[in-house]
């Protein structure tokens, strides 16, 4: 699973659903793969509103990412990505390159896991 699909994904328990603690999912002792793709500025620019960047940067910063440096609090803007070629494929290669391969989640502060 692409970092980029996590980033959308919430608990599906009925138990958590309706908290604020069922998003995001918290991969836990998960292996990362790495997909080389081409780089798609106008994919990365048009997803990037949808984003919840705060749970894009929990993410990254559990899963010890080091080879990218840390999110900035606030995400980029379009012009800003556009005149940035190094942020720009940091985030590319953060959102579809990387994938969980396997692993378990957990949901916030919840015990619940999902293998």
């Amino acid at each position: 699973m692409k970092v980029l699909t996590l980033n959308f994904l919430t608990c599906a328990v009925k138990a958590c659903k309706s908290s604020p603690a069922s998003h995001p999912l918290h991969p836990k002792d998960a292996e990362l793969v790495q997909d080389e793709l081409e780089l798609n500025t106008d994919m990365i620019v048009n997803v990037l509103p949808r984003l919840d960047w705060t749970a894009l940067r929990t993410t990254s910063s559990e899963r010890g990412l080091a080879w990218l440096p840390p999110l900035p609090d606030q995400p980029p803007t379009a012009e800003e990505l556009e005149a940035d070629d190094k942020k720009l494929k940091d985030l590319h290669h953060l959102l579809l390159e990387t994938s969980i391969s396997e692993g378990n989640w957990f949901v916030g502060t919840a015990a619940t896991s999902m293998p």
